[in-house]
């Protein structure tokens, strides 16, 4: 019986383990965005919507989320940055529309952005 139970003890413990640290890998999603990220995109939303509601704290969180599955964390950095600066006016906003390839980046952005919020009954931009 101690054959026996000695035999389990090592068979469990690394077979749970095994488990326990492939579970923790697949339950991240592979897109995810820092929290930070994710509060800052809504907080934006909201402010943009045309009344603050609970309402749109789901609808903005959705339109996030459905961006997430689009683009990674890098590509949703790069786009939306150059989105955002492309719209400053003066010589700031400038550097941004010189940039090569910049208004072909804003223009994926929103694209991607419009379809989200569609999916999340929100107008388009």
């Amino acid at each position: 019986m101690k054959h026996l139970r000695a035999a389990v003890k090592t068979l469990i413990v690394p077979l749970s383990l095994s488990l326990w640290a492939g579970a923790s890998l697949a339950e991240t999603p592979k897109n995810d965005y820092p929290t930070i990220t994710r509060v800052e995109y809504v907080v934006a939303c909201m402010r943009d919507a045309p009344k603050a509601s609970q309402e749109y704290m789901y609808k903005c969180s959705c339109v996030v989320d459905k961006i997430a599955e689009q683009l990674d964390y890098d590509e949703f950095v790069k786009e939306s940055t150059t989105s955002n600066a492309i719209s400053i006016g003066g010589e700031r906003g400038e550097v941004m529309r010189g940039l090569k390839g910049g208004r072909q980046l804003a223009r994926t952005f929103h694209g991607i952005e419009n379809e989200a919020r569609k999916n999340c009954f929100m107008k388009p931009k």
